[in-house]
């Protein structure tokens, strides 16, 4: 580790002070949380909502075995595929650890999780199954005009995700997610109580990553865990939104070559690494920025 700010920082770490992790997917974030789980302590707390799920493992790169038994951790793959789950619910499981005795390393790359952590969640009421199912059936576009001006101002619209919710809590409740977030609770684990690191993989550093790291996936299994959810795959589900599986998904159906589903799923997983660190770099200014390069 070759950053000066970042061995700073953990030299003074106290204790019990919990640490945040942010960054794109690839960036070196699991590395450096078991380094500092292994070093001073800790529990490795997954902030990632892709890896909840259980049946995806591969392609979410959730840890594995032997890094399993290097140090404790927490929330990875223990949420069932057709189960729902919100920030809400993420939020809940996490402030139980904050109350568990043990530091918690908060550590992956789904921005709304930590902002939920350290700026509070809006009491947004659960949507109902029958309006989660009539946005499935919309497109971006439908979704995107039935918005309220003013979440549609506060919200990524490329992002399919974060429109659906919007819309869907907007048709739900009548009022719009922006008015709700108006009304959010102080946070679980404010700014100043814990310390946070946003990692920075500038693309020319991490595209040749993600393509080494997919190839890996596929070396490791992942085509077979596409074959293995295969019945009942439903891409609109939050639970079988995996980055690659669709196109595994297609290549398995007959429908494109397994070359072709994994230069697409190359370029799909850099789509998403884009949409995060732009995610990070709007709401992130104040965190410890480390280098992925000068990680372990």
């Amino acid at each position: 580790m070759t950053d000066p700010a970042l061995t700073r920082a953990l030299a003074a770490l106290p204790p019990d002070r919990p640490v945040l992790i942010a960054g794109p997917t690839a960036s070196g974030k699991s590395a450096l949380a078991l380094r500092i789980a292994e070093e001073a302590g800790g529990v490795i707390v997954n902030a990632d909502a892709l890896q909840v799920y259980a049946h995806w493992s591969v392609l979410t790169a959730r840890p594995g075995p032997r890094d399993l038994a290097r140090v404790p951790h927490a929330l990875y793959g223990h949420v069932a595929r057709e189960a729902p789950y919100s920030a809400g619910h993420w939020l809940r499981e996490a402030e139980e650890l904050l109350r568990g005795g043990m530091r918690p390393i908060f550590t992956g790359g789904t921005g709304l999780y930590f902002m939920a952590l350290t700026e509070g969640l809006a009491p947004v009421p659960e949507v109902p199954a029958e309006v989660r199912a009539e946005a499935d059936g919309l497109s971006l576009a439908e979704l995107s005009e039935g918005l309220d001006a003013q979440t549609r101002s506060r919200t990524d619209m490329a992002n399919r995700a974060r429109v659906q919710r919007a819309w869907e809590v907007l048709r739900a409740t009548g009022r719009g997610l922006a008015a709700w977030q108006a009304e959010q609770p102080a946070p679980p684990l404010p700014s100043g109580e814990a310390l946070r690191i946003v990692v920075d993989a500038p693309t020319d550093w991490l595209n040749p990553r993600l393509a080494r790291r997919f190839d890996a996936m596929l070396d490791g299994g992942a085509l077979e865990e596409a074959r293995a959810n295969l019945g009942g795959y439903d891409p609109a589900r939050p639970g079988d939104r995996a980055i690659g599986a669709p196109e595994l998904v297609s290549h398995l159906r007959g429908e494109i070559t397994l070359e072709a589903a994994r230069d697409r799923a190359v370029i799909a997983t850099r789509q998403y690494a884009k949409r995060q660190r732009t995610w990070f770099r709007r709401r992130m200014g104040d965190w410890l920025a480390v280098r992925g390069a000068d990680l372990p």
